[in-house]
């Protein structure tokens, strides 16, 4: 059984190893031509890959860019999850997103040094739009966590706290295009995100309180 567990492990790592090969040359070559202007069989050339097998691990060629969202989903719905008790579900969502931005994490791409990633982003109707496909699968697995840990309203929490951090986001992400300090805008982002997601719980806090007086004058 050791031995089984073993070699599915190390074929584990060769997968990942494979994906993050192609990826990485996906972006480089992205970053310099631009994402309309390769195609998926140069990508399958530069990372010494068959094509098929580049399909086999990126369902899209948009995916080649993106290829952090697994990351970043599986690390909100576990922030989600694994809350501790008497924090919401949103608090942990901004306690998540800070301590990314504090780490200097690749999700948390504001930064100058990420502005070519923005720019071939902005170039690319398709990468933009699987961003917003991207981002509501996001909001469906953290409203399935929160519906699994109890929150009220799932569905209406989830949205709500997205679209408040994908607002201080995108603010973020045009500064930073438009040549703005990155140290200046970083730091208005992690704060605009505390700002933000406070704001939502808060009024959702709100609403909850006056739904159970209204319910008890009853």
């Amino acid at each position: 059984m050791v031995g089984v567990m073993e070699q599915l492990g190390r074929r584990e790592r060769k997968k990942a190893e494979v994906r993050a090969r192609i990826s990485e040359f996906a972006t480089a070559m992205f970053l310099e031509r631009g994402f309309d202007a390769v195609s998926v069989s140069e990508v399958a050339e530069a990372a010494d890959v068959a094509r098929p097998t580049v399909f086999a691990h990126f369902a899209r060629k948009e995916d080649l860019l993106f290829d952090r969202y697994p990351e970043a989903e599986a690390l909100m719905v576990a922030a989600i999850s694994d809350r501790p008790d008497g924090t919401s579900a949103v608090q942990a969502l901004s306690d998540l997103l800070v301590r990314l931005a504090d780490e200097g994490h690749p999700l948390s791409t504001i930064r100058g040094q990420f502005r070519r990633f923005w720019e071939v982003v902005a170039e690319s109707r398709a990468l933009q739009s699987r961003a917003r496909e991207l981002l509501e699968q996001i909001e469906q697995a953290i409203a399935a966590a929160m519906a699994r840990t109890a929150v009220p309203e799932p569905q209406l929490t989830a949205a709500l706290a997205v679209a408040a951090y994908r607002t201080v986001h995108l603010t973020a992400v045009r500064r930073i295009l438009d040549g703005e300090d990155d140290t200046v805008v970083a730091a208005d982002h992690r704060a605009q995100t505390v700002h933000a997601l406070a704001v939502v719980d808060g009024h959702l806090a709100g609403l909850r309180n006056q739904t159970t007086a209204a319910a008890t004058a009853r």
